[in-house]
């Protein structure tokens, strides 16, 4: 994922990036290749509220967007989403995550390669994770995949917002280069499979 038209902002801190949620709004953190992807997709979900890209689950304080590209970092590319209970559950957020990337694919999406691509469910209580670990089951068992899914389940550690150029990156430019090949098609991939949670249907 190159933007050679881009100068980086700053990243902003844990601290300054978490906000509290309002009753009835949950947060779960989700690795799903390049985060201009996932942002893009679940931007359109109805019933989500907040979509922030960012850095999280490796072991360096509040890195950059060229510190993490690197995979020293240990890093994962990830939106933190806040949604609201009462619209779209957990179940349906993972399951539309499950579909607009491939879990089996480890350390990569695409041509997109390094660990900082790989697929994570990063949660922020026990109950978020245990259904993700009852969903990965589920999927193992219906055998969906050719090869064994890679996703990590994890408790979220070290959260960073990204810089703000990777902002709504995609609704900004729609036309960049890997917007347009892989960004759109995933996006249109998205708007067909999952009508029913559509903002604007």
């Amino acid at each position: 994922m190159d933007h050679p038209d881009n100068q980086p902002g700053t990243a902003a801190s844990a601290a300054s990036a978490a906000s509290a949620a309002s009753a009835g709004t949950s947060t779960i953190t989700l690795a799903g290749g390049c985060f201009w992807c996932t942002e893009a997709v679940f931007d359109r979900v109805r019933g989500v509220t907040d979509v922030q890209s960012g850095y999280s689950n490796g072991h360096a304080q509040n890195p950059t967007y060229e510190q993490v590209c690197t995979g020293h970092t240990g890093h994962a590319e990830v939106v933190r989403l806040q949604f609201d209970d009462a619209v779209i559950s957990l179940r349906e957020i993972l399951e539309i995550f499950f579909a607009t990337h491939d879990p089996s694919q480890l350390n990569r999406q695409g041509n997109d390669v390094g660990t900082q691509y790989r697929s994570g469910i990063y949660y922020e209580t026990e109950a978020q994770g245990e259904l993700a670990r009852q969903m990965l089951k589920e999927m193992a068992a219906e055998g969906i995949y050719d090869a064994p899914i890679t996703t990590e389940v994890a408790p979220l550690s070290n959260w960073s917002a990204a810089e703000p150029y990777h902002d709504d990156y995609y609704a900004r430019n729609p036309n960049q280069g890997y917007c347009a090949a892989v960004v759109g098609p995933k996006v249109a991939k998205f708007r067909k499979t999952f009508v029913r949670f559509l903002k604007d249907a």
